[in-house]
């Protein structure tokens, strides 16, 4: 490409003057000027954004950022074909105006002379070219545009997979879910969770058994279309900010070697706390037959209630009550209670099952947990555990432990008849913690 300089033209009459040819570059001579090449309707924009009232001048578009308050613009004086441009800065119209106002005298769209127009409308863009005297300055072109560009969370901690276009953060363990970008909302800017506590213990000696932990659960609708359990709250995700999130796993209650079960341990994600399951009642003498009360209650033993569940109360709930003992006699305990069921009470013929937990596919394989351990008896047909929760013991051997990071409640511990010695209640299973989200 030739580049052709002009460095001195006086005049030229009664012919057509070219200057270079197709593709090259006109430069006007150091301290020289033009008139009569005129406008295409396009402006050359000041690209450093006004931050207090200014004067527009002709051929000029302007950034405006209303952030701190309210600006005004006063137009230049109008001649026809004169041109000025505005855009808003960073979507702030809406909260602090822009003011424009035409030079004395003159009149913007045909409006009252000197009189102003106010832009109120987030992420609006308006170019106006100076007609004449009768309508002033015209509105020729207009935009609004709000959306922002496409942003995901990122972020890491815990064991990472992912399902299309969702990660899933899994913790078996305390951990930090650190988050590095917060996302906006064209991309994603919640996670949906799923935090299970500790379970409960069995009691010791044809003991109930343990309560499931805490089941706490968003809804889903955050990070795509998984099946969700019915404590799955309506509520919806978190919202998450650059920083990082301690996360705590609640372990399951330990081994029961004699009288009530143990609560198992608390399970937190920012600002969800998901309590410990209940321990089981114990036949062993004393006031030890009644379940203790959790976010599941302990099953109790003969002749002791369950203990009570949601404890302390959220809403929905974390769990249910645990069973009834057998108030007839023949030492049948009942089951934990679980996430989504009450344990059964014993009977005469047998130990109470525990109560069933929820199943949630967060992590995209459909998983129950939360389940309560079974009830013992003194020589009858013994309860199962559900979704997690451990079976209990026959005449003479410990409860079943719990599934570890299920959340589930230990079995109640066996008893031998006639000398009913203790036996064991079954450990509670550890919580777990999964987060979900979009990334891309």
């Amino acid at each position: 490409m030739s580049k052709v300089e002009v460095n001195q033209i006086s005049s030229q009459c009664g012919s057509t003057l070219t200057i270079g040819q197709s593709g090259d570059t006109v430069t006007l001579a150091c301290g020289a000027t033009q008139t009569g090449f005129g406008r295409t309707g396009t402006v050359d924009w000041d690209t450093t954004p006004k931050t207090a009232s200014f004067t527009a001048v002709n051929g000029t578009g302007y950034f405006v950022n209303t952030t701190s308050g309210e600006i005004t613009m006063t137009m230049p004086s109008g001649s026809a074909g004169a041109i000025v441009s505005i855009q808003d800065y960073n979507k702030t119209f809406d909260t602090n105006n822009l003011v424009i106002n035409p030079a004395s005298g003159e009149k913007i769209n045909g409006g009252t002379a000197s009189g102003e127009l106010i832009i109120s409308t987030e992420g609006q863009g308006l170019t106006f070219v100076y007609v004449d005297s009768t309508v002033g300055w015209k509105t020729v072109h207009e935009n609004e545009f709000t959306q922002a560009g496409t942003n995901f969370i990122t972020a890491t901690g815990g064991t990472v997979t992912c399902c299309g276009d969702y990660k899933i953060h899994t913790f078996t363990g305390p951990g930090t879910f650190t988050v590095s970008n917060a996302g906006n909302p064209a991309g994603s800017t919640t996670v949906d969770y799923l935090v299970v506590a500790g379970g409960g213990g069995g009691g010791a000696n044809r003991g109930g058994g343990g309560g499931g932990g805490g089941y706490r659960e968003s809804c889903g609708g955050a990070s795509g279309c998984y099946t969700t359990s019915p404590l799955a709250n309506p509520c919806g995700a978190l919202p998450v900010s650059v920083q990082g999130y301690p996360i705590t796993v609640g372990g399951g209650a330990a081994p029961t070697t004699s009288g009530r079960g143990d609560a198992g341990s608390n399970s937190v994600f920012s600002t969800i706390t998901s309590a410990g399951g209940a321990g089981g009642g114990s036949a062993t003498s004393g006031p030890l037959g009644p379940g203790n009360n959790g976010a599941s209650g302990g099953g109790a033993a003969t002749p002791g209630t369950g203990g009570t569940g949601n404890t302390p109360p959220v809403s929905p709930p974390q769990g249910n009550n645990g069973g009834n003992g057998d108030v007839a006699g023949p030492y049948t305990a009942g089951g934990g209670g679980g996430a989504t069921a009450v344990g059964t009470n014993g009977s005469p013929s047998t130990g109470g099952p525990g109560g069933a937990g929820a199943t949630s596919s967060i992590n995209a394989t459909p998983t129950a947990r939360a389940g309560g351990g079974g009830g013992a008896t003194n020589g009858l047909p013994v309860g199962n555990g559900q979704d997690g929760g451990g079976n209990a013991g026959t005449p003479g051997n410990k409860g079943d432990d719990a599934t570890a990071n299920t959340g589930g409640g230990g079995g109640g511990g066996g008893g031998n008849s006639p000398t009913c010695t203790d036996n064991d209640g079954g450990a509670g299973g550890s919580g777990i913690v999964i987060i979900r989200y979009k990334y891309q």
